[in-house]
């Protein structure tokens, strides 16, 4: 896979792509990265890339022709029909989901905004999507940029030592990671749950299918708004909610 990122800060990706499972995937050539900066296509001597807004209020704008010129400079370098996103508070919420999609695609260009904004005709022109993390606000998008690097990096074919890792992480079958446990068995008088200790394949799989079930239903009550559950897992879940009845959690 191919990404390239457009940023007017491109060496904050330092962070992310010299290290752990991004680097990796770089050094065993299973993603390239590029970036673009906007002020390489600058037109004036002082590379300037942002003006102040048209009809007033603070901060700056990023401005149409050195953020075009990048993006257009970034798609050049990708096979036909990569898409373009835009990391702004504005976008489409990144979720799991996403991820797999854009670690099905041959490449991507990603757009880290700053100052107040980007000028809408550039999203209008170039864009394909908008994305946000959530609903706060960050300085710039290079560390939105980053999460969806990461987080795409990972699903890829051969990055991960082991294949089933990316398939148990949490959101990928719609629900929350069920805990883990490492030695020692027992740290101050909290023990290691029984299940993990049987040997029983069966019945750690299905500790772990409740837990995760327990735990989204606990934590994020929506996720589970979204899934229809089959009887089994209406009956691990209803199981699970008893025993928390009983324990007065």
């Amino acid at each position: 896979m191919h990404m390239q990122i457009v940023s007017l800060f491109p060496d904050m990706l330092d962070a992310v792509i010299d290290y752990g499972v991004v680097s990796r995937a770089v050094d065993r050539g299973l993603l390239q990265l590029g970036t673009q900066n906007p002020r390489d296509f600058a037109d004036d001597a002082h590379r300037t890339v942002d003006d102040r807004p048209y009809g007033g209020g603070p901060g700056m704008v990023m401005k149409f022709a050195p953020l075009a010129r990048a993006i257009d400079n970034a798609q050049a370098a990708l096979p036909a029909g990569c898409p373009v996103i835009a990391l702004t508070p504005q976008g489409r919420v990144f979720d799991q989901d996403l991820a797999r999609y854009y670690a099905s695609l041959p490449g991507l260009t990603l757009l880290a905004g700053r100052y107040e904004g980007i000028d809408e005709r550039l999203i209008e022109a170039k864009v394909d999507e908008e994305l946000s993390l959530g609903d706060f606000v960050l300085s710039g998008g290079e560390i939105a940029a980053m999460a969806v690097i990461d987080a795409v990096t990972r699903l890829l074919p051969g990055v991960l030592g082991d294949e089933s890792s990316a398939a148990e992480d949490s959101f990928m079958s719609g629900l929350l990671d069920y805990p883990h446990y490492t030695r020692p068995e027992e740290i101050d008088g909290r023990r290691v749950p029984d299940e993990l200790l049987s040997g029983d394949h069966a019945r750690i799989a299905r500790w772990r299918q409740q837990q995760a079930l327990g735990r989204t239903y606990v934590r994020r009550a929506d996720l589970l708004a979204r899934m229809t559950l089959s009887s089994e897992q209406q009956a691990l879940l209803d199981e699970f909610l008893q025993q928390q009845d009983a324990s007065g959690n």
